[in-house]
């Protein structure tokens, strides 16, 4: 009887080895990096970038500028390794100055064989950093892109209004009380013949601390939620990937309310939102830190779409933080932090970049 059994067991074993066949994958990476003050070396009168030039305080030469494209793109064409060969194929990316550093940037050794596409506007923000999307033009087709702003309004007086002059502070200007931030770009296509929207985000600073600027940027998530609705009212099952350096962490008002994303798959209705970044915050684990402390600022959400089985086509598989070796200062007082610009080095960025997969079963 014993041996039986076994026989049995061996005859199963050799029926599965011969007769069942491994299942293959598609994958793609979607990324997204805050550049950190990717200026060129020119004076723009109608912008607040005097300090990236030569004669500037950052003393911005031709040679700094390059070196910063070169590291870029060494961390471009590694995000998403060693589970996918490729680069990513889409990247939402903020503080670009415009468009021509982002040609600069795609056409860079590491990179230029991607043959990236560039989505870009110019937006409002006094310091004309704006946010953009790069895209592999061998497997996405872009339908339709949009610029969305956002309209926000300081409450002092007339006299007195807050506009974004740097990431880090802000300074007073005349405007109807405006507070001048970036849009959020909004750019749908076909991934492998497959429908998907994107939108990249940076939302507004902490400047004059996080309490005082909390409406700002709840502001920002209901206009992110409400573009999300509006693509789900025309296509209930929408496959929607919210991106970008929203400024606050996964626990803030603005995701968790404001949003509503959920960190568990089960607990996400329909028409919700998942972020995987929540999981990793509570870990302490973080993309970019402040007096020794973490937050993870860079974030990528998707809609329930992308984490049910029942759909068909691309689904979110899992999601990292990239924070290789060659990203991080090995010593000094910020030992330990994202390798930023200083006085004697160019730098990557002081945020690390963030990525998620989409896999489908290959036919």
């Amino acid at each position: 009887m014993q041996m039986q059994k076994g026989i049995v067991i061996v005859l199963l074993f050799w029926f599965q080895m011969f007769f069942s066949q491994p299942k293959s994958y598609r994958i793609h990476t979607v990324a997204f990096y805050n550049f950190e003050n990717l200026f060129d070396t020119i004076n723009d009168p109608d912008t607040y970038d005097d300090e990236w030039t030569p004669r500037g305080s950052q003393h911005w030469t031709a040679e700094k500028y390059h070196q910063k494209l070169q590291n870029l793109a060494r961390v471009l064409a590694d995000i998403g390794k060693p589970e996918n060969t490729n680069s990513p194929t889409l990247i939402g990316c903020s503080e670009i100055e415009n468009r021509d550093v982002l040609e600069d940037l795609v056409q860079q050794p590491n990179i230029a064989m991607q043959d990236y596409g560039i989505i870009h506007f110019n937006s409002p923000d006094k310091r004309g950093i704006d946010v953009a999307l790069l895209f592999q033009k061998k497997f996405f087709m872009p339908t339709s892109y949009t610029n969305i702003p956002l309209y926000i309004y300081s409450k002092g007086k007339p006299e007195a209004v807050a506009v974004e002059d740097n990431d880090d502070d802000l300074s007073e200007n005349n405007y109807q009380n405006r507070i001048f931030t970036r849009d959020q770009l909004l750019v749908s296509g076909f991934l492998d013949g497959e429908e998907i929207h994107i939108i990249v985000n940076h939302w507004p600073s902490r400047s004059g601390g996080e309490k005082k600027s909390s409406p700002y940027r709840e502001a920002a998530g209901m206009l992110n939620r409400k573009i999300i609705d509006s693509l789900q009212k025309i296509n209930p099952k929408a496959k929607v990937i919210t991106l970008g350096d929203l400024n606050d962490g996964p626990f803030n008002n603005s995701i968790k309310k404001a949003l509503g994303a959920k960190a568990n798959q089960q607990e996400v209705p329909e028409l919700g939102i998942y972020n995987p970044f929540e999981e990793m915050a509570k870990k302490g684990l973080g993309t970019i830190a402040f007096r020794d402390s973490w937050d993870i600022f860079d974030q990528i959400m998707v809609s329930q779409t992308l984490i049910k089985k029942e759909f068909s086509g691309y689904q979110y598989w899992k999601a990292g933080i990239f924070n290789k070796s060659y990203l991080i200062q090995n010593s000094g007082n910020y030992k330990g932090y994202p390798k930023r610009h200083s006085a004697t080095e160019v730098g990557f960025s002081d945020h690390f970049p963030v990525y998620v997969y989409l896999i489908k079963e290959a036919k």
